[in-house]
């Protein structure tokens, strides 16, 4: 027997919540007819201070838990999912916005194999969402796909279905509004199977708590950290190859300058080519230390790392294997770039020549001292992330 528990969270919503939970409570025929059996539903006061928790408990067929005091979205929402009796979870706010007559559609998805399913309000399905919150779920979407490289259309949609076995892979959940939005980016990286179904979305009852700007900057700090616990080198390794990128543009912009005669850097230039020195140390830490995160990500999990930087491997040989002959390749290059060019100095160029090799002799040679001594950190994760393996062969 198959058990739909949805669980509304409810602060401060007693004008709605007679008619949400209603609408909830008369999809149960149409549940049975895909398959589920039972409805629960359980509707979460989280400390409100009007009448909402004397309507709901008024209300047939409803189960009602009260926090003392107000806890967050997530909290109630938690609270509700630990007391829920069904295989399936599903859960809506309490003002109207979302379809309960949608349940259906979205349990059949999961009695068909798939782990969470979302009902976006991004999929081309009538909405009535303002024009700003509609910018800022099209920017979380795809700063998720971007982040997980999974295509998800509404990161942050309240309306779900999920298998109550996924709950211990998807915790820890935060208490407040980013509930949705780190969930689904657990989900992602945990690689647990998403599918979304189209809803439409409907003007709330009554205002809205969630403030843009405020609520916005705590939804990417949540899923830009959440992404950084399971797989750091997607963002940071981005964000150094980013910095490599505008470092190769100064520089061959510079070697271009230098070919048609002109040696002299005007006030410009020698900001471009600061910029291209920082940027090339930072894009190579960046990197590296991506690729360190991860393996200390493995260790803690103790699970072989997985995800990485493009989601599969690009080189025969991982490029942090590389860095030890790379780095000292780096080394050797560096203070030889910087002799010759003293040589040849010493005997026709003029300084307004020499300074350009010079800068890149000492940046070659630092950038091969950091590879170098990232490639031995990597290679100490390394034993130490096989040390209980080998110990448990030797022991037989």
């Amino acid at each position: 027997m198959t058990v739909l528990s949805v669980v509304i969270p409810a602060y401060n919503e007693e004008n709605g919540i007679a008619e949400i939970a209603s609408r909830v409570l008369s999809v149960a025929a149409a549940l049975k007819k895909v398959g589920v059996d039972g409805l629960e539903l359980l509707v979460v006061d989280d400390g409100s201070r009007d009448r909402t928790a004397e309507v709901a408990a008024s209300i047939p067929g409803v189960s009602l838990i009260r926090h003392p005091k107000n806890k967050g979205y997530g909290a109630a929402l938690k609270t509700g999912f630990s007391k829920a009796s069904g295989e399936l979870i599903g859960f809506l706010d309490a003002d109207g916005t979302y379809p309960p007559e949608y349940f259906p559609q979205l349990c059949q998805a999961a009695l068909q194999g798939t782990d969470l399913v979302i009902g976006s309000r991004m999929a081309g399905a009538d909405s009535q969402m303002p024009f700003t919150r509609r910018v800022g779920n099209f920017f979380f979407a795809n700063l998720l796909t971007l982040l997980g490289r999974q295509k998800v259309t509404d990161s942050a949609s309240g309306m779900r279905v999920f298998r109550r076995t996924i709950l211990e892979r998807i915790y820890p959940l935060p208490d407040g509004l980013n509930l949705t939005p780190v969930m689904s980016t657990r989900a992602v990286h945990e690689g647990i199977r998403i599918q979304e179904v189209p809803i439409p979305y409907s003007e709330r009852v009554g205002r809205s708590k969630l403030s843009v700007i405020r609520d916005g900057s705590i939804f990417m700090q949540s899923m830009l950290w959440t992404a950084l616990s399971y797989n750091p080198v997607r963002i940071l390794g981005l964000l150094g190859l980013g910095g490599l990128g505008i470092a190769s543009i100064v520089f061959l912009w510079i070697l271009y300058l230098r070919s048609q005669g002109i040696t002299t850097l005007t006030p410009w230039g020698v900001a471009a080519l600061f910029l291209a020195l920082i940027s090339t140390v930072t894009g190579v830490n960046l990197v590296a230390l991506g690729i360190t995160f991860n393996y200390l990500v493995a260790l803690f999990y103790k699970q072989p790392i997985k995800q990485g930087l493009f989601g599969k491997p690009i080189f025969k040989t991982p490029l942090d294997k590389q860095f030890g002959w790379m780095g000292l390749v780096a080394i050797f290059a560096g203070p030889a770039i910087a002799f010759v060019a003293l040589l040849i100095g010493a005997g026709s160029w003029e300084i307004g020549r020499l300074w350009f090799y010079m800068v890149c002799s000492a940046l070659i040679f630092l950038v091969g001292v950091q590879l170098v001594v990232y490639w031995l950190l990597l290679r100490i994760l390394e034993e130490l992330s096989q040390r209980e393996t080998l110990t448990k062969q030797d022991m037989g």
